[in-house]
């Protein structure tokens, strides 16, 4: 079980009443999990930080289904876990509902706000039509990691389709209007993302996540994804390509 000590109470924030932030903190953060205990402690020590700064008003854990001790995680930082049936965009858009923040920041559990982060969030709650997304790096180092991180980030940057690990974050008027996350359980960001055409943009700041799944196949797993993204685009279930993706 990942030590949870030092983010305490990072779930809820009334009401932050220091000289820097007098008004309750904005932003609802989303994370959904399965079988995630064991490597989602990175991620809420550097939300805490958002907290810490008056941003983060309530983190709400999202649940697949797991086997293991998130709901105990959950309940010692205070967050808010809900269990729901297994399907990203079915959790996604559960955390929206239960989300009482004008702001909503979408972020997988094995992805880590990097530095500068803070700064760059604060700049995006001056543009509410506009969802943001960050550029993404892998904790992994050599040329593979460097090439599918830059693949991410220029399909993000020219194609306005950044994924999942890049995470989002959107007010929640932005986020309704556009029709939140369908509920699928692959490519959901994807049909988020299509629906906010023209209204994305990449913040000045990184994400780093896992790259356990890409470990020893970066170029058959990246390779995989893409032709994921062009059966979708071709009119392909989600359903489908979830199945071919978990293989």
């Amino acid at each position: 079980m990942v030590s949870v000590g030092h983010v305490a109470n990072i779930g809820t924030n009334p009401a932050n009443t220091s000289p820097k932030a007098p008004m309750p903190a904005p932003i609802s953060v989303i994370i959904p999990t399965l079988n995630a205990a064991a490597r989602i402690g990175p991620t809420l020590a550097a939300l805490a930080e958002g907290l810490d700064a008056g941003l983060v008003g309530e983190l709400i854990i999202v649940d697949g289904g797991s086997d293991d001790e998130i709901e105990a995680i959950a309940d010692a930082i205070g967050a808010r876990f809900e269990n729901v049936s297994p399907s990203r965009g079915g959790q996604l858009a559960a955390g929206a509902a239960l989300a009482t923040r004008p702001w909503l920041l979408f972020i997988h559990a094995d992805t880590v706000p990097g530095q500068g982060w803070l700064a760059a969030v604060q700049a995006q709650l001056e543009t509410p039509d506009k969802a943001g997304y960050f550029r993404l790096r892998f904790d992994a180092c050599g040329l593979a990691p460097r090439l599918v991180a830059g693949w991410a980030n220029l399909r993000s940057r020219f194609f306005g389709l950044p994924y999942g690990d890049q995470a989002l974050l959107i007010s929640a008027t932005l986020y309704t209007e556009a029709g939140g996350h369908p509920s699928q359980p692959l490519m959901e960001d994807v049909a988020l993302n299509r629906a906010l055409k023209g209204q994305l943009t990449r913040l000045n700041a990184e994400v780093v996540t896992s790259a356990e799944k890409y470990q020893g196949n970066w170029l058959r797993r990246g390779s995989r994804n893409l032709a994921l993204l062009i059966r979708y685009f071709l009119g392909a279930s989600p359903e489908s390509l979830a199945e071919r993706y978990h293989r």
